[in-house]
């Protein structure tokens, strides 16, 4: 059974997937996504394989016969695809090089690309889940891609925040924020040449960094070729560094914030950015969404995010010592 169903008080989609319970956990002497399964290809590198167990649909089954008047249903159409980072089961994201991240960067471009051909979808969601903490049932290093047909209430109240900093001010929200915490400095974790890594001002979590692009850009497809190569270079620090932090492979949510589609035309107000979410206040010690955030959707962040910064920042140092 998978469907859409109305939310009337947030006026949302919420995705009601009863098979997904079925979905297994890793097995203990087999995995899907290796070479040699059966399942993929006996040799890749990068690999997109289509969600066993998807949410989303671009077939999806008729609703079930429980809407009326005041409750809407809808079908769950979509798409959910799985992406493949690399062949090697235990292989962390910073281990690979950076000619392998880069083959990752262009295959979420690629697919960015053919799902928004799509006109019934509207958002495109690149994502990662890591670690058990949050919930990950494969081990073998890999992401996900959601193709949703509406746009997701976090993404619409961004969307709107961002086109009306435009209308008022006449600039960029996105680049009106990188520009303040270049000239600040202290949340600033570390810059290439293309993309700044920085805690924001506003973080509702611990250690959640921001990845932004320094030019303009509103999707990972409108990004040249050497803003790509750069990209992952940026995305295999981050990684190292969160890893460097307390010294073990450390969870995560990685978030990718390209701008809608087949929609409102938002290239003058989106910027392309990634947003981290790691679910660990220290060490030994995680962060909980507990009823103020999950209720109300109001964070509290039980640490200075200037503090933090140098935190990340020393991580981020030990993590390029040991690439020396």
């Amino acid at each position: 059974m998978a469907e859409l169903r109305w939310h009337p008080f947030t006026k949302d989609w919420v995705m009601i997937a009863s098979h997904r319970q079925a979905r297994p956990q890793m097995p203990k002497d087999w995995c899907p996504f290796c070479p040699g399964s059966g399942k993929v290809p006996d040799d890749y590198d990068v690999y997109k394989y289509d969600n066993d167990f998807p949410a989303l649909s671009q077939n999806p089954p008729a609703p079930d016969d429980v809407a009326n008047d005041f409750f809407q249903t809808a079908e769950a159409y979509g798409k959910c695809e799985v992406i493949l980072y690399s062949p090697g089961h235990t292989t962390t994201l910073p281990e690979l090089t950076d000619a392998h991240v880069t083959k990752l960067v262009d295959l979420w471009s690629e697919r960015f690309t053919e799902l928004s051909k799509d006109e019934k979808l509207k958002y495109i969601f690149i994502f990662e889940n890591r670690g058990d903490v949050v919930g990950v049932t494969m081990p073998h290093p890999h992401g996900q891609i959601y193709g949703y047909p509406f746009v997701p209430k976090k993404i619409e109240l961004e969307a709107q925040s961002a086109k009306e900093h435009f209308a008022e001010k006449g600039e960029c929200i996105y680049c009106r924020m990188l520009e303040e915490e270049q000239s600040f400095k202290k949340r600033v974790i570390f810059q290439t040449k293309h993309f700044t890594v920085f805690l924001p001002f506003f973080s509702e979590y611990p250690y959640g960094v921001y990845i932004f692009s320094n030019r303009h850009a509103g999707t990972i497809a409108e990004l040249s070729a050497e803003e790509k190569e750069d990209l992952a270079v940026c995305l295999k620090q981050t990684v190292g560094m969160l890893d460097n932090l307390f010294g073990y492979r450390f969870p995560y949510m990685m978030c990718m914030h390209n701008a809608p589609i087949n929609g409102e035309d938002t290239g003058e107000y989106w910027h392309f950015h990634i947003e981290f979410f790691p679910p660990m206040r220290a060490a030994d010690k995680q962060k909980f969404n507990a009823s103020s955030e999950t209720g109300v959707w109001a964070h509290c962040n039980p640490t200075c995010p200037e503090d933090t910064s140098e935190e990340l920042r020393q991580a981020h140092k030990r993590y390029i010592d040991s690439t020396k």
